[in-house]
This record gives structure tokens, sequence and C-alpha cells, in this order.
């Protein structure tokens, strides 16, 4: 066990986990980390991942004794670890407890400490500290990409293998992550916060990618894909789709971000409403078919522009009120970066887990789009669109006699249960008939599966199934 400071010295990374300096540290004294951490008196256990196995996105907190410790064992000073270890100044009441003097440590999970922890790039690491060790920073979800050896760093807090994705083949990813760099300097002098820009155009890729497998004229994205999987994603398409997602639509993400940023074309959102004489949004507007000519795609403005319900018309929206002057108090309905909790990307940890959670239900780990036929896709597409536009409407009969606006609201709100019902009863069909066992989906929507095997019965009948 080492006793001298600097007896080998190993420098923090910028923006590198504690857990991940202290995991080089042991490797430069030829050890295990666990006996290395042996040092520390730890106050919990590491976090693991559901199923099983450590988590690479664990993170470390220490107290005084212990970041003293820390700064001997690497041969550091405390101001520069300060300055290069994002959770180093935190603390908390279990670090507090117990004798003064004694090093403590506690662990957490990284994105409760410091945001999003990605895995950085070994080669980097080995140029800075001559060792290709496994290296975990925190880092914003539009740094991902490692310019100078061509990878996309992979997030840490999934339960993967990969720690990033060969870029070589796709150098108009990179050249959009050089792009982003001016992006966010014009979102600074637009007066936005470039990280909410991103999450917004974020979202409104994320919400095309999952509709992409039905857009046949879409061939970037699937070129792409095959790409960083390696040359072919046809294995397991599902998984591929989700560890690849980010990296596959960067470029999208960062020209979405650029577009919304340019008043120009704010101005065709502001044209496409009617400006002084309101109007709904057309379907072949020119806001959505300009943005889909930036973005390569000619054919996507009329797509994107009847995506009701998504976070490109609701950034619309705002733009569109923002200019009459219709906004209400400071929130969500005159602020034009703000991103419903519904339009939130899902992350890749949480789309694994589902994924893993399908695969081992019976009969419900076949792929929506390939058990569900085309036709009753676009059956439940349409009940769901119905339904949506109908409460849409419902908003707007709040004025007038009470009566009136009672018995208005009361037969909107029926006719809405009963596309409601229409939707479910659909859906139900489609699952069962893609598999899942009737028990299952009878607990989904909470009645006896005799009751909903009538229904569904009676369902089909109706429709002449």
């Amino acid at each position: 066990m080492p006793h001298h400071r600097g007896l080998v010295r190993t420098a923090p990374l910028q923006g590198e986990t504690t857990s991940s300096l202290i995991c080089r540290i042991a490797s430069r004294y030829g050890m295990e980390a666990k006996v290395l951490r042996a040092c520390w008196k730890w106050r919990n256990y590491p976090p693991g991942h559901d199923g099983g196995g450590a988590r690479a996105d664990a993170e470390v907190l220490l107290n005084a004794a212990g970041r003293q410790l820390l700064a001997g064992l690497c041969g550091a000073e405390e101001d520069v670890l300060a300055r290069a270890l994002p959770s180093w100044g935190d603390e908390d009441s279990k670090l507090s407890a117990g004798r003064d003097g004694v090093p403590a440590a506690a662990w957490r999970i990284g994105g409760a400490v410091a945001g999003s922890a990605t895995f950085g790039c070994r080669m980097c690491a080995a140029r800075r500290t001559g060792t290709a060790v496994r290296v975990v920073r925190y880092a914003p979800p539009w740094s991902r990409v490692c310019v100078r050896h061509g990878r996309w760093l992979l997030d840490a807090d999934a339960a993967q293998p990969l720690e990033y994705l060969d870029l070589r083949g796709v150098p108009e990813v990179v050249a959009a992550q050089r792009r982003w760099a001016s992006v966010a300097r014009r979102a600074v002098r637009a007066g936005a916060e470039p990280e909410r820009v991103f999450a917004l155009a974020q979202a409104v890729v994320v919400r095309w990618w999952e509709q992409a497998l039905q857009w046949e004229r879409e061939t970037i994205w699937p070129r792409r894909l095959h790409q960083v999987a390696g040359g072919d994603a046809g294995g397991d398409l599902q998984w591929w789709r989700i560890v690849g997602r980010d990296a596959v639509v960067f470029t999208e993400v960062v020209g979405v971000a650029d577009a919304l940023l340019d008043a120009a074309m704010a101005e065709l959102v502001w044209a496409d409403s009617g400006a002084g004489r309101p109007r709904a949004l057309p379907a072949g507007g020119m806001f959505c078919r300009r943005l889909g000519e930036r973005l390569g795609r000619g054919w996507l403005g009329p797509l994107a522009a009847t995506d009701h319900g998504g976070p490109l018309i609701a950034w619309m929206g705002s733009v569109i009120r923002l200019r009459r002057g219709a906004g209400g108090p400071p929130g969500y309905d005159n602020d034009q970066w703000w991103l419903r909790q519904e339009h939130q990307a899902a992350t890749m940890a949480g789309q694994l887990r589902v994924l893993g959670k399908e695969k081992k239900a019976p009969g419900s780990g076949t792929m929506w789009r390939a058990a569900v036929p085309a036709e009753q896709r676009r059956l439940i597409t349409s009940a769901l669109d119905s339904t949506e536009e109908q409460l849409l409407q419902l908003r707007g009969v709040q004025t007038g006699p009470t009566a009136d606006v009672a018995r208005r609201l009361l037969y909107g709100l029926g006719h809405s249960a009963g596309l409601i019902e229409n939707a479910w009863k659909r859906t139900a069909v489609a699952a069962v008939n893609g598999g899942v066992p009737l028990e299952e989906v009878a607990r989904w929507v909470g009645m006896p599966v005799e009751v909903l095997s009538k229904m569904l019965t009676a369902g089909r009948r109706e429709n002449g199934g």
C-alpha cells in the first residue's frame, strides 16, 4: 500500500468522476480497485444495475480526510483535483458522522451528483496518462464526439458493454460536433440557454426517429445506423436503434437547433399562422418545408407539420403567441424553449431496461411494427388523433351561459370518452393479435379477462374481423 505523496503521479482528467480516478490510481499501482478503496471507511454499498452488475457511472463522495488521502495517492494538489473533479466538494450527512480525521467515502450514482456521466476516450486517456484504461467523466449530450479519434462516447449509466461507437464511416456526425460550438454561441447571443435549445431540438428529432420506421423515403439514418453498428445492425435492430440513436441523429439535432434560433425561420412560422389574420397551421407550411430542406429531406415538411401534439408544433405555438403578445404570466405558454416532460427524449438506459423487460415477458418481445399490421396501426393512430382534436376543441367552449357551456362540455367529453374507448379497444386487439396473453392485456386495462374477451370478440364482429 503506497503512503508517500507522489510515489506514482496520476493526473486527473477534466470532468472525471472521482470513482474513475480511484480506479486509474489502482491500475497505476498494479492493484485491484477494491483493494485501494479499502483505504477509506465506506458508509454504504456501491450502486448496481437492477439485473445485477456494477454501474460504470457509480460516483464517490469523500470527506475532508478522504480528499487529503486521495490527493496523496495520486500526487496532485487538492486545488488541482477540485478544478478537475466535479464531485470533489460534495458531501452529505453520512460523511459528517463518525470520528474526525478518518478518511470516509460514500457511493452515489453519477447522474444524481453532477449530471450525465459518459465514458471517456481510452485513446485520449492514453495520450495524457500513458495507459489506455477506462475513464468515466461528466459531459453534456452535445459533446459526445471525440473529434480526434472519430468516436461517439456512450452514456455510462446503462447496463451494456460498449464504451463508444466508431464514427469513421459517418464524418458528418463529427462535423456536427464542430458546428455545435457556433450554434451554442448563437443561442447565447439570442438570450437562450444552449442546453435548453439542444434539449428541445433533440426532442423534435427523437420523435421523428420513433416515426422513421414508417418513412420509406428515409435512407440517411438507416445507413448511419449500420455504419456505427460495425456494418450491419440487422442482427439486433431494436438494440442498435436504442444504443445508436443519439449518434445517428446528432447531425439533425444540431441542424434543428440552428434552425430554431434563426429569426428568418421564426418569420416563416408567423407567416404560416396567418400573421395578423390567424389561421390553423397548414400541412404545406413554409416553415416545415424549409426545415426539411435544411436537413436534406425535402419530403419531411408535411410530416413534421401534421405531427400535432409534438414538441415542434408546441414550439411553433409559443413563437406565435409571443409574436401576438398573447402570452400569459411567466411559464411554458410564453417560453419558446419550454420542453414538456412528456416530450423529453427517453434515455438509452431507460429504453434498454424496457427492452429487457419486454424480452423476458412471454409473447411481448416482438416489435410493434412487425407484430401489428399497417392498417391496424393507421386505425389506432387515427383514433388517437381524433380524440386529441376533440379534446383540444373543448378548450374553446368555456364561455357563455352556464347551462350552454355545461351542455357543450358534457357532450364533448362524452364524445371524447367514446373515441378513447375505441382507441384502447383497437390497441388491445392489436396487442392480443401480436402475441400478448389476454390475461396480461386485461391487467393493463383493469378489467376481468372474461369481460375483455367478450368486448374484443364483439369489436371484431362489428369491424368485420
